[in-house]
């Protein structure tokens, strides 16, 4: 069986000598990149099944390496930096990265958050048409969402703004992105309706809507769709 490919880019000599062996024993296959150029030219070459990004690289920002994958790849991109500013993280997810992981961390933190893009990686060489998460099923051929078998009435925003969340399962979508995406580009700043609109999927698809478990709270940058036992037929 072969191992999932991680490229871990990275100018800091003591990260890439800590990550080597502890994503090893994780069971991956470990690709190294000590600079932007290095990455490219490993994502290009290699075919990795993630990438692990700092933003500080010596010879550009890891933003142009996110924007340039992203020109002609969907691989999974993690960022891992020290940079802690909510601009940075907005600016990152924008651009195409899948999350965020802020220096210093933990691996077992890291190998969750691999594990989780892996697993949406392989989820979307299918198309997803049923997805069951603690209970609530969304049937993307029939725009049907329900609970415990029980239907549950959406408005088509809602309907929209709470698939668009799922297709990106484990991953953080921006306001932006869910803005424009789900009410035009005219709307990517109005985060009054996004709040509202995310307020009224909680009250009808958690379990209490006070502690919500599946649409997740980002502090400034967006939401989460926490739904790891995502199926597809």
């Amino acid at each position: 069986m072969s191992l999932d490919r991680v490229l871990v880019v990275d100018d800091e000599p003591q990260i890439q000598r800590f990550l080597r062996p502890a994503l090893t024993a994780a069971g991956y296959h470990v690709i190294e990149a000590g600079n932007g150029a290095e990455a490219l030219k490993a994502a290009a070459t290699t075919a990795p099944d993630v990438m692990i990004l700092d933003l500080g690289l010596p010879d550009m920002d890891g933003k142009e390496v996110i924007a340039s994958v992203r020109g002609w790849s969907e691989i999974p991109i993690i960022i891992l930096s020290a940079r802690d500013r909510e601009s940075e993280k907005i600016a990152a997810l924008d651009l195409g990265a899948d999350d965020y992981i802020e220096k210093p961390f933990g691996i077992g933190e890291l190998t969750a958050r691999i594990r989780t893009a892996l697993r949406r990686k392989n989820r979307e060489s299918a198309v997803a048409t049923l997805l069951n998460v603690d209970g609530l099923t969304i049937d993307t051929v029939r725009r049907l969402v329900a609970r415990d078998a029980k239907p549950i009435k959406l408005t088509p925003k809602e309907y929209d703004l709470l698939v668009l969340l799922a297709r990106y399962s484990g991953r953080v979508v921006t306001h932006k992105t869910l803005l424009t995406s789900v009410w035009g580009p005219a709307h990517g700043d109005d985060l009054h309706y996004l709040r509202v609109f995310i307020g009224q999927l909680r009250q009808k698809i958690e379990r209490d809507p006070t502690q919500p478990t599946i649409i997740c709270t980002e502090a400034g940058v967006g939401y989460r769709f926490m739904g790891d036992d995502k199926e597809t037929v």
